[in-house]
Parts: structure tokens; C-alpha cells; sequence
């Protein structure tokens, strides 16, 4: 397995992997990509039940297109396999929307059967090894209220839960 900064021609591969995977795991799906318009959400039996938006590729097509291109705040990695295929990516930008500027893991996706192998560590790491040299202190990240094996997955590495998130549910 190898770790390479992704190109703008990965995009399509990227996102095939993004859509496969929310696909078989709507839980991956965050107020993030709520709020980006790649998923939505709604409340059944006081119940929050997401999915992929309609438009959901050509948002995300917009939303990476942004992170390629911006490598001064942005950054994008892929693990690609022994064969060359891309396995797992990462996207980490920088926000200045704070007291300080501070780092956000905005993605981190391993395809199933990579897992459990360091692909996601290798990663994770490198995103924060990123930001870490651009002096970020503060690294945060979001993950789907359901997705519990991110949760854990982030927990084992240092992160801590600090929130919660709420939306208003318009019936």
C-alpha cells in the first residue's frame, strides 16, 4: 500500500469510492455532506434517516474539485493498492473561521477490504502530519451520528467527542 497526493484526474475514482460506499453505509453521511447538499436527512418516528441526494455526485464532484485545487489550504491523499488501484483517501483542509486556524479531517474513507491493515492510519497520519507543518494545533473532524465504527476508529487515535450536532426538523 502507498499513500500519494491526489490528483484532479483521481476525482472520478474518488468518487466512486465515496458513492459506493454510501451506498452500503448511509450511517457515513454527516451534517457535512447535509450541509453541502450531497446528502439529506429527514425525521421518521423522531427518527433521523439520511441519504444521498440527487445531485450528490456533482456536488461532491464540486466540493473535491475544490480540495485539488487549493493546495495551500487544502490537501487530498489516496492509498492506492500493490495493483495501483486507488483503496482509501483522505481530505484535510484548514479553516480560519476561529480563534486561531485550525485543521479539519473532512473525510477519511478505507474501502472494506483494506481495512484493519493501517490503510486508514497511514491516512489519517499523513493528514495530520499536514497540518502539524503548517503549524495547526487543533485538529477536529465530524463523523454520521450512526457511524460507530468511525467513532471508535477516531477514539483509539487521540480524538475526543466533543459535541453534538442538532438541525432543526421541519415536518
Amino acid at each position: 500500500m502507498k499513500i500519494e497526493i491526489a490528483k484532479l484526474q483521481d476525482a472520478p475514482a474518488l468518487a466512486d469510492l465515496f458513492f459506493s460506499h454510501l451506498a452500503a453505509h448511509p450511517e457515513y453521511i454527516s451534517h457535512g455532506e447535509i450541509q453541502m447538499g450531497v446528502g439529506e436527512g429527514s425525521v421518521q418516528d423522531g427518527r433521523l434517516i439520511v441519504r444521498t441526494a440527487p445531485d450528490a455526485r456533482e456536488k461532491w464532484m464540486e466540493y473535491i474539485r475544490l480540495h485539488l485545487e487549493n493546495e495551500t489550504i487544502a490537501r487530498v491523499w489516496k492509498a492506492l493498492s500493490d495493483e495501483g488501484d486507488i483503496v482509501g483517501f483522505v481530505v484535510a483542509d484548514i479553516e480560519e473561521d476561529g480563534d486561531a486556524p485550525y485543521g479539519m479531517v473532512c473525510d477519511v474513507l478505507v474501502k472494506e477490504d483494506y481495512r484493519g491493515h493501517g490503510t486508514g492510519d497511514a491516512l489519517l497520519q499523513t493528514a495530520i502530519g499536514w497540518l502539524h507543518e503548517r503549524g495547526v494545533c487543533g485538529i477536529y473532524l465530524e463523523s454520521g451520528k450512526d457511524n460507530h465504527a468511525a467513532h471508535r476508529f477516531f477514539e483509539k487515535r487521540g480524538f475526543t467527542h466533543i459535541s453534538e450536532i442538532y438541525k432543526l426538523a421541519v415536518l
